[in-house]
């Protein structure tokens, strides 16, 4: 029910968008948000944004990364600036709580080379 694309090999400096399509139950009625992982790490939140359009961001990536949402899409975008080599990981789209989770899809993999 989650399909998150965009990923990539990018250099130290650069871009990507990614973006996740949501069933219209689940994209209507949740606030999402983007995770991301790395081998042998717990996934950790990266946005979320609410069905309002609020929005919050982890430190890490404050000033760099924007999250929106498209509700006719039903599709949430991360818009990923200034990319840095510990922004590499596989990145995953869900709701922002872990009573509401679905199952999470296989991500899309984000290399930044320094």
């Amino acid at each position: 029910q989650l399909q998150a694309s965009g990923g990539g090999l990018v250099q130290a400096g650069g871009t990507l968008r990614l973006s996740c399509v949501a069933s219209r139950r689940v994209f209507s009625n949740n606030a999402m948000a983007w995770y991301r992982q790395t081998p042998g790490k717990p996934r950790n939140l990266v946005a979320t944004i609410t069905t309002g359009d609020t929005t919050t961001y982890a430190d890490s990536v404050k000033g760099r990364f924007t999250i929106s949402r498209d509700n006719a899409k039903n599709t949430v975008y991360l818009q990923m600036n200034n990319l840095k080599p510990e922004d590499t990981a596989v990145y995953y789209c869900n709701t922002d709580s872990d009573s509401t989770w679905i199952d999470w899809g296989q991500g899309t993999l984000v290399t930044v080379s320094s």
